[in-house]
């Protein structure tokens, strides 16, 4: 009986998931096919994350690697989370009304469109919502040893699914040393300790292995993009990013800090106080602390079910309110209207004025940049299969197929995985530790897709030529091309030897 109500609010995640998942409207995002390849290069490490999500690419590939597969991954960690939410309800003494507030509020947040995209986010959240539920259970006076090893096995994890487990980890020490420092003479806490890093120990030994390639990534962070995050504009975003529920987790951080509606629940209210100073502090990116307010949810449901004992028409009020601001931004989140509509509606002067449609370049475009993201890579990977194709039997096999990011070469190797054709790659993100080597009989064909500067290449081949376009309208790839390179002349495949060890080198530190 007790598990009856958040198994129910795991089913809806799911189904709710699957209808506004846009299959169908759109294609993957472009982080997606890069995650995707993981799979096909299992390793304890990546230069953009940890090796979890690279399992999980294995399992999706080898079920064929369908649409629905790819998004099983985070509605599954989605919905384990909502159970997690609910469940923390009851454990604080929260009733059916306290449970289905704190899952309405997950529901109706940024999460719904966080566990539609295969990337480490929907599995953070997961993970951070579980490990706060173990602190608040080992604080509670039934708390068991048990309890720490539960948050030491789930931060180990973490460990592996993303390197912001540290700063999880981080608050954790301080909440536990400001609520209950005895703990620290005992033992189950270093065991717990213990088992967080033997877990975690392959990706840690990968990364002194490879050079410590988390410190380029976090440079290139910092002078990209966590330099234009400041302090006001990132806790805007926080009202933003859970808005819907504000009226529920503002409150159950106030009551947990105070130890309401159960003493348990300060830890949660001291962990994410500390996260989030931390995320300040570091110029963090908003999203960043999404794991830290499911928590909060489930704390606000409980507490406002003792305000509102005797008023049952606001406990109507509180339940329907989260949906009501919810339901009229279902078009603008998530993939549900095609991209011709969705340009209509980018058109609203509410859209120009919140720049909705405003791209990474700056510029405003006819719709959001994360849609335009799922668009145009099933024709890329189509027409430079064609390309490839066309080319004679008897040197098709030599042919390297080079783009300039990750999200081409992911796409094109997704979309082509059932086809007889050489893997694409690039010099960029992880595809840097995948480029093959030169063969001893170099290469007589390239395809260069989203090459830049084309005219600059024509004297490096006996026959340089435009094989294909991407035409698809309103997609962010539009206008990226495919040129055919034929007989590429020594010196040019010397600097790119070059050119891709000197990227190498940067991320690993130079260790090479």
């Amino acid at each position: 009986m007790k598990h009856r109500l958040p198994l129910l609010f795991a089913l809806l995640k799911v189904i709710s998931g699957l209808l506004l998942a846009g299959y169908g409207t759109y294609e993957l995002h472009r982080d997606e096919y890069l995650y995707l390849d993981y799979g096909r290069h299992l390793a304890w490490g990546y230069i953009e994350v940890p090796p979890l999500t690279a399992l999980q690419s294995w399992v999706t590939l080898a079920l064929g690697g369908g649409f629905f597969w790819v998004k099983f991954w985070p509605l599954l960690w989605g919905a384990l989370t909502i159970y997690v939410v609910v469940r923390l309800a009851q454990k604080l003494g929260g009733g059916p009304w306290a449970q289905a507030l704190a899952g309405v509020c997950f529901l109706t947040t940024a999460y719904g469109r966080v566990n539609l995209l295969f990337q480490p986010n929907a599995f953070e959240i997961f993970s951070f919502t579980l490990a706060t539920y173990w602190l608040v259970r080992h604080a509670q006076p039934d708390g068991r040893p048990r309890h720490l090893y539960g948050l030491g096995l789930v931060l180990g994890l973490g460990i592996l699914n993303k390197y912001t487990t540290f700063f999880f980890g981080a608050a954790a020490l301080v909440a536990l040393l400001l609520t209950t420092p005895r703990t620290f003479g005992r033992r189950p806490i270093w065991l717990a300790a213990g088992l967080a890093l033997l877990v975690a120990a392959p990706t840690l030994v990968w990364q002194v292995a490879h050079g410590l390639p988390f410190r380029h990534h976090m440079a290139l962070l910092h002078e990209r993009q966590l330099v234009h995050v400041s302090a006001g504009g990132f806790w805007k975003e926080q009202v933003l990013l859970c808005f819907s529920a504000v009226l529920v987790w503002v409150p159950g951080l106030w009551a947990a800090l105070r130890g309401q509606p159960v003493p348990a629940a300060r830890v949660a209210g001291l962990v994410y106080v500390v996260a989030l100073l931390i995320l300040t502090v570091l110029h963090g990116k908003s999203y960043y602390a999404l794991g830290y307010y499911p928590a909060l949810f489930a704390v606000g449901a409980v507490w406002w079910q003792t305000q509102l004992a005797a008023r049952p028409r606001l406990r109507v009020a509180m339940l329907v309110v989260p949906l009501l601001l919810w339901v009229p931004l279902v078009r603008d989140i998530f993939p549900v209207l095609p991209p011709t509509a969705m340009a209509r509606l980018s058109q609203r002067p509410l859209h120009q004025k919140l720049g909705l449609t405003r791209w990474e370049d700056g510029e405003l475009h006819a719709i959001p940049q994360d849609f335009a993201d799922m668009l145009g890579w099933q024709e890329l990977a189509n027409k430079t299969w064609l390309a490839y194709q066309a080319l004679p039997d008897s040197t098709r096999a030599s042919t390297l197929i080079k783009c300039d990011n990750y999200g081409q070469a992911g796409a094109i190797n997704y979309y082509n995985r059932n086809r007889p054709m050489p893997a694409a790659t690039s010099f960029n993100g992880s595809y840097l530790h995948w480029f093959p080597p030169v063969p001893a009989r170099p290469w007589h064909h390239l395809l260069l897709v989203g090459e830049g500067y084309p005219d600059k290449l024509t004297p490096y081949f006996t026959t340089f030529r435009k094989v294909g376009e991407v035409t698809t309208p309103y997609a962010m790839e539009r206008g990226t091309t495919i040129y055919l390179g034929t007989g590429p002349s020594p010196a040019l495949l010397a600097r790119a030897v070059t050119e891709r060890n000197a990227e190498l080198a940067a991320w690993e530190g130079n260790l090479k």
